[in-house]
């Protein structure tokens, strides 16, 4: 950092202007963001860069001017867009709601870097013939800048898009564009979204020509009649100074050509646009010095008997909140990931996006309005710290920020106010209430009120179009999607009028989330139930490489922040890199927009159409079965069901499948623009009945010398336990009712916020420290039969078992019967058989469920089939260890790295096989830090706890909670050379 002496007036100048309410001075009215062939120069690339430790340290040297003299050591190389914390500058830091310095508006603290980004540029001579501008696409912190020593105006609004006018500055040959930005200001009150805290000019720089005359800016009017077919449409045009001539408006996919704008076009005949069928017509606004290029969609958005329509049909917002992010590169994101990330999201049967919690690259729209993705567009604004507070002196509600407040949402619908993909405005998160959110909201639907108000923090709904929540339990949901019309006062009859939106639920933390399917259910269930955003798309963590050249994925605390959120960060469906969590598939099956039911005796199969427009002619239904002759599938005779209907067609197979495990898949017919044909849209499969759970052979007879013996299982008499099958050594083979903690685990249930989290209860319970005493040891002619007594110290509450062996010499046979006793004072995580094998596991061979796991309210989209998993997919590794890759079976072999093989037949017994023991797993931060794997450690459960979203949201609900109760668990052992 430069520590030369500071310059008093400078710097008393700068602390005032950080600590300043106003939004952005010089910057020019906000506009949409348009394709024109004006002339433009793309700034992005290597600039200059060097930082203060804050605006006290700040000297004034002239480094803005062209003819500045810099000291060379003070500049390091920067790239644009960038983060500088993330390019050797200093750190990033993670904070969810607390603010990492005082809450003292609108004062920022002293410690406070400040970067001076610096570029030598010569303008293209094609941009000097006409006035010209600097745009700013994001920088996140408060910006001032310069253009040759020329203080061209400040930005307020890290992702907002600012334009400074730069005509008669910028001039031929060398030019110095200085930008000075602060880490901290008053603009971070507003800025206090869930995510890292990462300053620099992270998004494009782009200097623009605009011609006299020229298009200065376009809002398209597009309307669709779904009752007659027709369009209406209207551009309206605001032209630069110096037009001669009105704008033209050419639409050719329509017969437009060279229309006026302004004026209503009525269409008698229209293609709409819509999630499902994305339709954009080419079209162009042009002056006699400038054409600007549009994609049109025509499409109605209307609330009618609190039911969310598009095109006069209801519409179900299957979604999830989308932060930009990259591992490496922070929030500057490239519109090639960007692409990418969507089509994912299609894929999975993904159709809205909330854009959490801030106007994402102006790119990302085009990309949403081609592939047809349901926007709720979020303004730049979350003022979430002031809850631990009490909401004191909350900006939403102080008049001080009121301006601030304004040019926020401004520059967010302006911006992107021609996209049909956007349903809604969000008038920003969690920033609590006040006359300033509902002054934005009132300006917004006076604005554009084709498109619906949203604001989650509204509770009486006063100023918004949705009724919206966030974590609502499902039995919550339940009782608002049945909520019928009326209320006591007109604020209560008006928001029980709204669609209801879950904005955030099902929190994709670690292992889970669970109650998918409770959720969608309700969604189907109540008309007024307009979906909802899983929260969130992906993982926040940053990758960092160690020292040994792997990978590291990093979390808020790891760069040394003192106030931070930890591993609160790493909740998404895909994680940083991408590569798709469990949970995605889960999630792509539970809200499939076209169901598949399949009669148990396979006498029927029911489609139904959950869309709300388009029929199912793009889905070829076709059946397999895992029988020779018929693995391959085969298409079935489906006819095309019509949006919201549902048909039912016999099915005729062939006999030899009767018994067999048979699956039905909906797939795509032909190749689409998110998806190649032949892809799974909806998957339904009757399971064969698992085989009985018994050894083959004649039992042979237990012996006792010093150990009993039983074919190749040898226990120890002392224990009772087993210590050997065959060649494999088996160690601290124990019962087990405990799991490491999932993220969920240890989270506070929204529906039980009055007990500690579950894994607080397992640890009172001391569920993690199970003894156990050997009670009996019967060796008769064909059983050995063993009674134990497990319990946990301190408590008088345990299990009675029996452990009843039998072999046919090959392999074994346990019946293991479980009987509580004693008052348990909590649930239980799992009951099961743990067991420790010598050496790292090579892979697992399974036949039962996958190729994701599955616990009792996880796993939609795992699918009966036979798998082969490596060690560390068979584990499924997170960034923060936990409990996870549970998979239900009826036979699995567990191959070790030496050689030999342990085998396993249940029926629908749950496996887990991981490399480390659960407390290894338990007190291990991150991935990075587990020991190298040298043992397997293998749990056979029969049953669970399911995993619930208390993370963020409601725990296990009910029906997954595994109570003390009886419980049996037979499987078969077979030792593999």
């Amino acid at each position: 950092m430069s520590t030369t002496d500071p310059t008093p007036d400078l710097v008393a100048a700068l602390v005032d202007d950080l600590a300043s309410t106003a939004p952005a001075r010089g910057t020019l009215p906000p506009r949409a963001h348009l394709r024109t062939d004006a002339p433009a120069q793309v700034l992005d690339g290597t600039w200059r860069l060097r930082t203060w430790p804050s605006p006290r340290h700040v000297r004034d040297d002239g480094w803005q001017r062209p003819d500045a003299a810099l000291d060379p050591d003070a500049w390091d190389d920067v790239q644009v867009p960038g983060h500088w914390v993330l390019q050797g500058h200093g750190a990033p830091a993670y904070s969810n709601l607390q603010y990492p310095f005082p809450v003292d508006p609108p004062h920022p603290p002293d410690e406070n870097v400040v970067a001076d980004h610096r570029l030598e540029l010569v303008a293209d001579d094609a941009l000097l013939t006409h006035p010209t501008l600097v745009r700013f696409e994001g920088v996140e912190g408060a910006a001032t800048v310069w253009l040759n020593g020329v203080e061209l105006g400040t930005l307020r609004g890290s992702r907002l898009t600012h334009e400074l006018p730069t005509t008669g500055v910028l001039r031929p040959g060398r030019n110095v564009l200085a930008v000075r930005v602060a880490q901290w200001s008053a603009v971070s009150y507003l800025e206090d979204q869930d995510m890292w805290w990462l300053p620099g000019v992270f998004r494009s720089v782009t200097l623009l020509a605009r011609p006299a005359g020229g298009v200065r800016d376009v809002f398209v009017h597009a309307g669709y009649d779904h009752e007659d077919g027709s369009g209406t449409l209207r551009v309206d045009v605001a032209l630069e100074d110096g037009a001669v001539a009105p704008a033209r408006v050419s639409v050719p996919g329509l017969g437009l050509q060279g229309v006026a704008a302004d004026v209503v076009h009525h269409l008698p005949a229209v293609r709409p646009w819509s999630d499902e069928d994305p339709h954009l017509y080419d079209a162009t606004v042009s002056t006699p010095t400038e054409t600007v290029t549009l994609r049109l969609g025509f499409r109605t958005v209307r609330v009618e008997d609190a039911t969310l329509l598009l095109n006069g049909r209801p519409v179900l917002l299957r979604g999830v909140n989308r932060h930009e992010y990259h591992p490496r590169h922070g929030r500057s994101v490239t519109d090639e990931d960007t692409r990418a990330e969507l089509l994912q999201m299609r894929r999975a049967n993904l159709n809205a996006v909330r854009t959490s919690h801030y106007p994402p690259a102006a790119s990302f729209l085009d990309l949403a309005d081609e592939l047809g993705l349901l926007v709720v567009l979020e303004n730049d604004l979350e003022t979430h710290g002031f809850e631990l507070v009490g909401w004191r002196r909350n900006p939403s509600d102080d008049p001080a920020w009121r301006d601030a407040v304004l040019d926020r949402v401004r520059r967010t619908v302006e911006r992107d106010k021609n996209h049909p993909a956007v349903l809604m405005w969000s008038l920003g998160n969690e920033a609590g209430t006040g006359a300033n959110l509902e002054a934005a909201g009132r300006w917004t639907a006076a604005r554009d009120p084709e498109r619906l108000v949203h604001y989650e923090g509204d509770r009486a709904s006063t100023y918004v179009d949705v009724h919206s929540r966030m974590y609502a339990t499902t039995d919550e949901v339940a009782a608002i999607g049945a909520e019928p019309p009326g209320g006591a006062t007109d604020a209560e009859r008006h928001r029980a009028a709204l669609p209801f939106v879950l904005c955030e639920y099902a929190h994709a933390m670690g292992n889970g989330p669970g109650g998918l399917t409770e959720y969608q259910e309700l969604f189907e269930a109540h008309p007024r139930l307009a979906g909802g955003f899983v929260w969130e798309w992906v993982e926040h963590t940053l990758a960092v490489d160690g020292p040994d050249g792997t990978t590291r994925w990093l979390y808020g605390g790891d760069f040394g922040e003192v106030v931070h959120d930890g591993s609160f960060v790493v909740d998404g469906l895909v994680h940083a890199d991408r590569t798709p969590g469990p949970a995605l598939a889960d999630l792509a099956a539970v809200v499939a927009p076209v169901r598949l039911d399949l009669d148990e005796d396979l006498g029927a199969l029911t489609v139904r159409n959950l869309r709300h427009t388009r029929t199912t002619d793009d889905l070829e239904v076709v059946w397999s079965a895992d029988v020779p002759g018929h693995e391959q599938p085969a298409v079935l005779d489906v006819p095309a069901v019509g949006a919201g209907a549902a048909t039912t067609v016999p099915l005729r197979l062939p006999d030899a499948v009767r018994d067999a495990s048979v699956t039905v898949r909906a797939r795509t017919r032909h190749d689409l623009p998110w998806a190649p044909a032949g892809h799974d849209v909806a998957v339904v499969q009757r399971v064969a009945a698992p085989a009985p759970v018994r050894v083959d052979g004649p039992l042979v007879a237990p012996s006792v010398d010093d150990a009993v013996r039983l074919g190749p299982l040898v226990l120890d008499r002392a224990t009772g336990m087993p210590t050997a099958l065959g060649a494999l050594a088996l160690h601290d083979v124990a019962v087990g009712l405990w799991r490491a903690p999932t993220d969920n685990d240890r989270g506070v249930g929204w529906d039980e916020p009055d007990l500690p989290p579950v894994a607080d209860r397992w640890a009172a319970a001391r569920l993690d420290d199970l003894r156990s005493r050997l009670v009996g040891l019967h060796v008769g002619t064909d059983a050995v039969v063993v009674r134990t007594r497990v319990a946990p110290p301190v408590l008088d509450a345990g299990l009675d078992c029996t452990w009843r062996w039998t072999s046919d010499g090959t392999g074994v046979a346990l019946e293991l019967t479980v009987d509580p006793t004693g008052p348990w004072p909590c649930d239980w995580a799992r009951l099961g058989l743990d067991l420790r094998l010598d050496g790292a596991t090579r892979d697992v061979r399974w036949t039962g469920f996958g190729p994701g796991p599955q616990y009792p309210d996880t796993g939609q989209g795992a699918r009966w089939g036979t798998y082969t998993a490596d060690r560390d997919d068979y584990a499924v590794r997170t960034v923060r260890p936990q409990e996870h890759g549970a998979r239900v079976v009826d036979e699995a072999t567990v191959t070790l790295a030496a050689g030999p093989a342990l085998h396993v037949q249940g029926a629908r017994v749950a496996l887990t096989v991981r490399p480390w023991d659960r407390r290894t797993v338990a007190t291990t931060a991150h991935d990075h830090d587990l020991p190298p794997a040298t043992a397997t450690h293998v749990s056979l459960d029969a049953a669970r706890s399911g995993v619930g979203t208390a993370s963020c949201g409601q725990g296990v609900l009910p029906r997954y909670r595994l109570r003390p109760s009886h419980q049996v668990l037979r499987v078969v052992l077979t030792a593999l050379p």
